[in-house]
């Protein structure tokens, strides 16, 4: 290996440090607690070093979302691409979602619940392209006469909702649920289930 790739490698190794460090920090403390400052001391680099990498916090927020929803994207753009039955696509597709969140945590309360605080017109494309792949399954469902409702927008949301919800409880919440693939699983059925024409 070259000195090029050694540094690039070293570059690359400081970015994922750092943002690591920032995730972990604003899960613990909450975005507007954290500053530039307290993730260089948990990475034990003076904080002009975090300068190189990111313009400010509100740019690692949106590398850490940009970054949650790309793979989140990858695994849905995967299922839609299945040519088999689209309702059972919706379904594998709402549980991947689930299975995601919980699968990573940190990841899921930056990206999802703490994204909030990137301006509208600054959201990562990422999260976008992931809830198309959402209204893909949905358009799908619909084409293939399986649903009970023609807007795609309306289904695509109101099924959002519901696997947020099951996805932030698993994750933030001590209550004793049930066992967690017997929930996710019931909680995805009831969805679909308020969506299948009969």
């Amino acid at each position: 290996m070259g000195v090029q790739e050694r540094r690039a490698r070293q570059k690359e190794n400081i970015r994922e440090e750092i943002l690591d460090a920032a995730r972990a920090l604003f899960v613990k403390e909450g975005y507007e607690r954290v500053s530039i400052r307290k993730i260089a001391e948990k990475i034990e680099y003076a904080p002009g070093t975090i300068y190189l990498y990111f313009e400010d916090k509100a740019a690692i927020l949106e590398r850490i979302c940009e970054e949650t929803f790309s793979k989140l994207a990858q695994k849905m753009h995967a299922i839609n691409a299945d040519p088999s039955n689209p309702l059972d696509g919706l379904r594998r597709g709402l549980r991947t979602y689930v299975q995601f969140g919980v699968d990573n945590p940190n990841h899921y309360i930056v990206a999802f619940v703490q994204a909030k605080q990137i301006p509208r017109d600054a959201q990562p494309k990422a999260g976008e392209r992931c809830f198309d792949n959402l209204r893909t399954a949905v358009r799908r469902c619909i084409e293939a006469g399986q649903l009970n409702c023609e807007d795609v927008e309306e289904i695509a949301q109101a099924l959002w909702a519901g696997v947020h919800g099951v996805t932030t409880l698993l994750i933030t919440c001590s209550f004793p649920f049930i066992e967690q693939n017997r929930l996710i699983d019931r909680v995805v059925h009831i969805l679909i289930e308020g969506i299948r024409k009969r």
